[in-house]
């Protein structure tokens, strides 16, 4: 991807696209991200991931994180497979090397893996242009060895891209990218050498890490946000299919105290007819069918 003023797509407002159908007729397509992340103590904690830049090793602000992995990822398993949610992965791709029992669980539930970085440490925007590309052909690499499945998404860590992230991605067999928070639907990105990759729509918004570190909110308002969000999209869902992200991260909504409001809020959602629990890779590929894409 070029420099540019604005991204590589069409600016298209909402209303004047082609009707979005789900499976089934549905009108919303719920996916469910946990972002499953591996932090080194030997490593600072980057503001961007809640850290104080504290030296390493940084005993508080890890074991926070490192409760996720041991604790609260198991949580948030309980809950998803309780309400047939099988969830898609941003996963930093240390988790295999260091947490392998995180992947066969996950594996056995039939959720999807995508690319996160190596840790969330590193990002793509801090590195040199060489180390870019090492990091992203190693995680993807890394995890497919781990998990039996190539992994068609991504995620950057931090959402931080360069111009070459784009390229680098398609190059290397993704399908679909979820950094661009910028709809409520999929959409076609053209890249150079005629590639192509699909924008998925992920969310800052229904997302526990700035509902809880950035703007306070109680468990209760953030179930309370996750079902203020749904009902607005799946009211607009019945002229044309909409995308419900909900970003999870196992240390923060995996605790105790918040569990519970997310069970609240599936229970909720499932009361609903027309909703496609969906992974990323099944909402790009049916989008992609529906465009007429290879």
């Amino acid at each position: 991807m070029k420099p540019a003023p604005y991204g590589p797509f069409p600016w298209s407002p909402i209303g004047t696209r082609p009707i979005l159908r789900w499976p089934g007729g549905a009108r919303v397509a719920l996916w469910v991200i946990p972002n499953i992340e591996f932090f080194s103590l030997a490593d600072t904690i980057p503001a961007g991931s809640g850290g104080t830049g504290t030296p390493a090793p940084d005993v508080p602000m890890w074991s926070a994180r490192d409760y996720g992995n041991r604790v609260g990822v198991f949580r948030l398993m309980k809950v998803l497979e309780h309400h047939g949610v099988r969830g898609t992965v941003a996963l930093n791709s240390s988790v295999c090397l260091h947490h392998p029992a995180i992947i066969e669980a996950g594996c056995r539930l039939g959720w999807e893996w995508m690319g996160h970085n190596e840790t969330n440490t590193r990002r793509l925007n801090e590195v040199p242009a060489e180390e870019e590309a090492r990091i992203i052909a190693d995680s993807l690499t890394t995890i497919e060895r781990a998990t039996g499945t190539r992994p068609r998404g991504w995620l950057s860590s931090g959402l931080q891209e360069t111009w070459h992230t784009l390229d680098l991605l398609a190059a290397h067999g993704c399908e679909y990218v979820c950094d661009w928070t910028n709809d409520d639907q999929p959409y076609r990105m053209t890249l150079d050498a005629g590639r192509e990759i699909l924008s998925v729509p992920y969310s800052h918004e229904i997302n526990d890490k700035p509902a809880f570190e950035k703007q306070h909110r109680t468990a209760d308002e953030f179930r309370d946000m996750i079902c203020r969000q749904f009902d607005v999209l799946y009211e607009e869902g019945a002229e044309s299919g909409r995308v419900m992200a909900i970003a999870l991260h196992p240390y923060l909504t995996g605790v105790p105290h918040r569990i519970g409001a997310l069970d609240a809020a599936l229970e909720y959602i499932g009361r609903h007819q027309g909703v496609w629990r969906a992974t990323g890779g099944e909402i790009a590929r049916h989008f992609a069918a529906q465009q007429g894409m290879a």
